[in-house]
């Protein structure tokens, strides 16, 4: 059983995002929430709130489930839309500044490894 939990518009950039991504994907859920507890980055909250979700959403799906079976099957992190702000400098100029969104999508299952 596959259970998937998706996070829209994330205000961080993905690069950023991914280098938390990469530690926790392949891993159990419970591993990868106590890596992300104790992780400095500021992507690591809203990736263990995703995370949370998905245990959530496998749970509704079935009530009979142990959490410690799942793991984290994907983890994907892709770039969403760029918005864009003017940083004013000397003698009158302006240069644009682009702050990065992420999309990220986790799909746990409880199936055996390969």
């Amino acid at each position: 059983m596959e259970a998937s939990a998706k996070l829209r518009y994330l205000r961080a950039s993905p690069r950023k995002v991914r280098l938390v991504a990469d530690q926790v994907r392949g891993k159990p859920v419970g591993t990868a929430l106590s890596q992300l507890k104790f992780s400095p980055k500021r992507a690591a909250r809203p990736l263990a709130k995703l995370l949370e979700s998905a245990v959530a959403n496998a749970l509704s799906q079935d009530p009979n489930l142990d959490p410690d079976t799942l793991w984290v099957k994907t983890l994907r992190v892709d770039g969403g839309p760029i918005g864009w702000k003017i940083m004013p400098r000397a003698m009158g100029r302006a240069y644009w500044v682009s702050k990065r969104t992420s999309h990220i999508e986790v799909v746990l299952t409880d199936a055996e490894r390969a």
